[in-house]
């Protein structure tokens, strides 16, 4: 009898020593690429008015978003087209100057010049209502305004 025993020859083991490193790579990466979003809506999504003529926002982190349109919760929102968010909270035109000094606050004195205030506006939406915006906002001082709209497909 022999003292050395052939092994029976079957599958090596899966080597998952690089496992925990292929994960952490993973992570990382979806870490440094996902965007969070700033605000949560709590009006629907703006079913935007569309326009040909239709240019990207520079320098999104200076623009200041407000929108307008129908409340998710019209029990406690009230109902109508005629909603204000700014920020995370249902606001009324009233509160539009304090959005934009606490915008203008977070940036720095040069950078001001260049804020942005974009609107975006349900294609529904009460004209009144935008129009109050806009006279708040020139109270404010933020004259630059931007109106949200998608590209119009053409046939």
């Amino acid at each position: 009898m022999s003292k050395f025993r052939k092994k029976k020859k079957g599958m090596p083991a899966v080597n998952t020593a690089s496992l925990p490193d292929i994960v952490f790579m993973l992570l990382f990466f979806f870490m440094v690429t996902t965007t969070m979003r700033e605000t949560d809506l709590k009006l629907e999504n703006p079913k935007l008015p569309s326009a040909t003529e239709v240019q990207k926002l520079e320098h999104k982190s200076l623009v200041s978003t407000i929108y307008v349109g129908k409340s998710k919760d019209p029990a406690r929102h009230g109902v109508g087209f005629n909603r204000i968010q700014l920020n995370d909270k249902i606001a009324t035109a009233a509160d539009v100057p304090a959005f934009i000094i606490n915008s203008r606050s977070k940036v720095s004195e040069a950078e001001v010049p260049f804020m942005t205030t974009s609107i975006k506006a349900d294609k529904e939406s009460n004209v009144g209502t935008i129009i109050d915006i806009r006279l708040k906002l020139r109270d404010a001082n933020a004259l630059k305004i931007s109106y949200s709209a998608s590209k119009a497909v053409d046939n």
